[in-house]
């Protein structure tokens, strides 16, 4: 438990949002970098951004609505764009057609709605005449690399750096979430040669000044240095996060296309149940999921976007508590199932739904009562005798502990169905100690 800010792990679900100038040519958020294009190319972008559509206040009742607890947004990404009336720089919001501070009227919007407050921030900064080219850099290949870098210096860039950052923690009041990204000096699968990491950003200093003006902030893993909270990207953990053999506080941040900025050609979108199923997947293992959504040029969020929230929303109304302020739990789930725990509460996530019966390893005496969560309907318990022989008409016994839950036919009719257990004053203790006692 991150212990100056309880609500990170309790909350378990939030948005992230990337949006800026390459919502233009939505061809993803890294389209200077993968097609090559230099600063002067990419100014047309600047140059067009009118956002007349954005309505922060949409996306945070979507977000609401959604259930999430938390927004996250990128305040500048790595084509060193700015959304905020930034004192240090010309490339920003209030120099486009949109000509007003994009970042105050979304943290008002997050505020009004009783949402955390979030930031996005990169270290990266393609825009900058400071920030030397290395093998990230959209000119990574053009023919005069050393005359480019010429005269660039990385402290001053530092300075920039830094500036901004305590722009953004000074000017907007509480700021509850800081996601720097990234460092890349090695250990990757790509070409990062010349790649930064902790001293290029002085991380020790940079996050020693992100806790003096927000000490209540949480703030990721990404300066290379630790922070507190891991970031597993795009995939999602086998288990429990570990670091050094003992488990970490975690956020997975996952798209919902493959792409984080809005990208119109690209359709390979997830369905809302496997969404639920991953939102389920991570909880189960003591994580988050942080799922992006990314606005378009006008500022709107895609109604595909839109579609995959309200699906996730609809599921939330009814099973919320088996994700806000659950976790893992000590016992273990059957295939095809994931458990989550709440205090005496222990969560049931069907992700197949078995005929008639569901067996539960080592739960025989440790569950007081049963239900359907979607409309808490009972569903009946019962332990079938290990020694029982199977025949025509009778089902073989189940190893001993087993406890076996007798569900309708009829499936709910819901993304995933959720069985809630309420057990024993005995178990629900010991299983809540457990984890302590095996990380002692």
């Amino acid at each position: 438990m991150i212990q100056h800010a309880p609500w990170f792990e309790e909350a378990r679900f939030g948005m992230f949002v990337h949006w800026g100038i390459y919502a233009l040519p939505a061809r993803h958020e890294w389209v200077m970098n993968q097609e090559e294009i230099t600063v002067e190319e990419y100014s047309k972008y600047f140059r067009r951004f009118d956002p007349d559509l954005y309505d922060p206040r949409e996306w945070a009742r979507a977000a609401r609505d959604a259930g999430m607890k938390y927004v996250v947004l990128t305040t500048k990404h790595h084509d060193g764009f700015c959304l905020w009336d930034s004192a240090l720089t010309d490339y920003k919001a209030t120099n486009t057609p949109a000509g007003r501070d994009l970042i105050a009227p979304y943290v008002e919007a997050l505020r009004a709605e009783g949402l955390k407050v979030g930031f996005y921030h990169s270290l990266i900064d393609w825009h900058h005449p400071d920030f030397t080219v290395d093998g990230v850099h959209p000119q990574r290949n053009a023919a005069d690399v050393e005359s480019l870098n010429a005269g660039r210096d990385m402290a001053r860039y530092r300075g920039y750096l830094h500036g901004q950052v305590r722009e953004l923690l000074s000017n907007y009041g509480t700021i509850d979430y800081l996601f720097f990204d990234f460092s890349y000096t090695g250990g990757h699968e790509k070409d990062f040669r010349g790649g930064k990491g902790r001293k290029d950003w002085d991380s020790e200093a940079l996050l020693a000044m992100v806790r003096e003006l927000q000490p209540g902030i949480v703030v990721n893993d990404r300066l290379e240095i630790p922070g507190d909270f891991v970031t597993p990207e795009q995939y999602q953990p086998a288990g429990p996060m570990m670091v050094d053999g003992e488990p970490v506080t975690w956020e997975a941040c996952q798209t919902l296309n493959g792409s984080w900025g809005y990208d119109r050609d690209n359709l390979n979108y997830k369905s809302v149940d496997l969404l639920i199923r991953m939102l389920v997947d991570g909880v189960s293992k003591g994580g988050n999921l942080l799922l992006n959504v990314g606005p378009t040029g006008r500022g709107n969020l895609d109604p595909r976007a839109l579609a995959s929230l309200a699906g996730i929303g609809e599921w939330m109304k009814l099973h919320s508590r088996s994700i806000y302020g659950a976790g893992a739990s000590s016992f273990t789930a059957p295939t095809d199932a994931r458990y989550t725990q709440r205090g005496d509460r222990l969560y049931v996530h069907l992700f197949a739904w078995p005929f008639e019966y569901v067996h539960l390893p080592n739960l025989a005496g440790k569950v007081e009562y049963a239900q359907l969560l979607n409309d808490a309907s009972e569903v009946f318990l019962k332990e079938v005798d290990p020694g029982q022989q199977a025949m025509n008409m009778t089902q073989g016994g189940q190893p001993p502990g087993t406890l076996t839950i007798k569900l309708p036919v009829q499936r709910p009719n819901v993304a995933v169905p959720v069985l809630e257990l309420f057990l024993t004053p005995e178990a629900a203790t010991a299983s809540a100690a457990e984890p302590e006692a095996a990380r002692a």
